[in-house]
């Protein structure tokens, strides 16, 4: 329906409008005035749909426009935003979307009466609500054939021109609500991430883990190894830092006789901004007592293999290029192993070799800062690093990568026969970490000595470090059975089931540098 022009007051709408779209929003303000003097409010409240449009259609969608007719069902009740306008005057056609889809409203002079001059007042964007009877047009669409309609909010900017949407992917971003409005499929991608969200919860209460919530706020830096966000508590007059992991809270529960316990968090890391990494995440965190990594292992596989069919329909999911298989049987193999499976000519002695490993890591060290971070690096350290150069973007089926450096593990227990490693598992899924589990260290002295190491590195000149916490040594000390625990990237996982290759396609709303003004 064309835009008519005005007069009308333009102050409402001015800071970021052009003059095309300042004159259509006072158009719009215009017909929202009018709407009042007709007796309805452009804004008003309280109105109750009867019916959605999915279930019309799952009710009509196998008749024929003559078995609609005969069957005569009662009238429906609906209510949504126009999407979509056709007008012929004395009539037209509208799509009204709701939350459950679309259905196709025919309005008409004849059956609405005075009430059809309101009608011609709407606009694609508005939201109006619709009663009438079903039946089959012309091209055999099933529609709602409306004797009652009732305009309800103005829409004083116009959407996105349908036929090409909102294409530029940082006004996206930026304008999510308007993203939704104009790409279907993007809020497909996020009812996906909700199911998967809920699958996990559902899968987890179902094996007595409890959920729980910790502090978002923590005194120290504590739970992994990353720089965080720093804020003031202005009553209490300390410093805070933003939750990196909940990890060690989690574990307090242990202690104290939470012995399967679950949290879907929120964290915060001050770190870059990529395709992977957002500042602001969703984790799920979970720990049980009683169990290994390697009982995490089985799982996780059976965890995320039963998510990706309950989500995505089937174990085999598209990602990219891809076809990655969460199909049972994923391949569990060392760090060492995975190394020299990639790096040739590494013997089990080199492997050992601390000069030899920095030899190789210096190869592809380009820059004076990047050798000079290789040169401080002890052996747990460059083992660490080699695989993240070499081996990560590797591994594109689900993949198992076990013992880890202990040097690299501050958190991780030590394995029995070979102290240098731990008992450790991290899952990568096309390229990148998923998951990351261990057996969890519950020898206070140990960890004692891991968080002192901690600041050592800090000291060298690592920024993703640990602090020492005392408060968790002496939660420690009173005794935490054995426990295992693991941390599940929510975002990353999401991206792999809705194949998405940016973690800001499913985060509603990404951290963006705001606008220059």
């Amino acid at each position: 329906m064309a835009e008519t022009e005005n007069k009308s007051d333009k102050s409402a709408g001015e800071g970021d409008l052009g003059t095309k779209e300042q004159e259509i929003y006072d158009q719009r303000l215009e017909k929202a005035g009018k709407w009042r003097d007709a007796g309805f409010n452009p804004y008003g409240n309280g109105y109750r749909p009867q019916h959605q449009a999915a279930e019309i259609h799952e009710k009509h969608s196998a008749q024929t426009a003559e078995e609609i007719e005969q069957a005569a069902p009662p009238p429906y009740d609906v209510a949504g935003r126009v999407v979509a306008m056709r007008s012929f005057g004395k009539a037209a056609f509208i799509k009204l979307r709701d939350r459950s889809g679309e259905i196709q409203v025919h309005m008409k002079k004849d059956a609405l009466g005075d009430t059809y001059e309101t009608f011609k007042l709407c606009d694609v964007g508005d939201f109006l609500a619709a009663t009438g009877t079903i039946f089959r047009s012309k091209t055999g669409e099933l529609t709602l054939s409306a004797t009652k309609f009732v305009p309800l909010t103005k829409s004083l900017r116009p959407l996105p021109e349908k036929w090409h949407g909102l294409q530029d992917v940082e006004m996206r971003y930026r304008q999510r609500y308007l993203d939704l409005v104009s790409n279907p499929d993007v809020k497909q991608t996020f009812l996906r991430r909700n199911k998967l969200i809920r699958f996990i919860r559902n899968f987890l209460d179902t094996r007595d883990f409890v959920e729980v919530e910790t502090p978002m706020m923590h005194p120290l830096v504590s739970g992994a190894a990353a720089r965080p966000f720093s804020t003031h508590h202005n009553a209490l007059d300390i410093d805070l830092y933003m939750r990196i992991a909940p990890e060690l809270y989690l574990k307090r529960l242990v202690v104290g006789g939470f012995d399967r316990v679950y949290e879907v968090n929120r964290n915060f890391r001050n770190e870059g901004i990529s395709t992977r990494h957002n500042p602001e995440f969703t984790m799920l965190e979970f720990y049980q007592a009683y169990a290994t990594y390697e009982d995490l292992m089985d799982l996780s596989e059976e965890m995320i293999s039963e998510a990706a069919q309950a989500v995505t329909g089937d174990s085999k999911v598209k990602y990219g290029e891809h076809v990655l298989d969460f199909g049972k049987g994923w391949k569990r193999i060392s760090m060492t192993e995975a190394i020299r499976e990639v790096v040739s000519g590494l013997s089990d002695k080199d492997m050992a070799d601390a000069d030899r490993l920095r030899h190789e890591l210096l190869k592809t060290s380009h820059s004076e800062a990047e050798r000079r971070a290789v040169d401080t690096m002890n052996h747990g350290e460059l083992v660490g690093a080699l695989f993240e150069h070499h081996v990560e973007h590797t591994l594109i089926h689900p993949t198992f990568i076990t013992h880890f450096p202990t040097a690299v593990s501050p958190l991780a227990r030590r394995n029995d026969a070979n102290p240098d490693v731990t008992d450790r598992f991290e899952l990568y899924v096309a390229g990148r970490e998923i998951a990351n589990a261990f057996s969890e260290l519950n020898d206070p002295l140990d960890q004692k000595g891991r968080f002192l190491a901690q600041l050592e590195a800090k000291q060298r000149g690592q920024q993703e470090t640990m602090d020492y916490d005392d408060d968790y040594i002496r939660a420690l000390e009173h005794g935490m059975p054995p426990t295992a625990g693991e941390g599940i990237g929510i975002d990353r996982l999401a991206m792999l089931f809705t194949d998405s290759q940016s973690i800001r396609d499913v985060i509603l709303f990404p951290l963006l540098k705001p606008l220059a003004k």
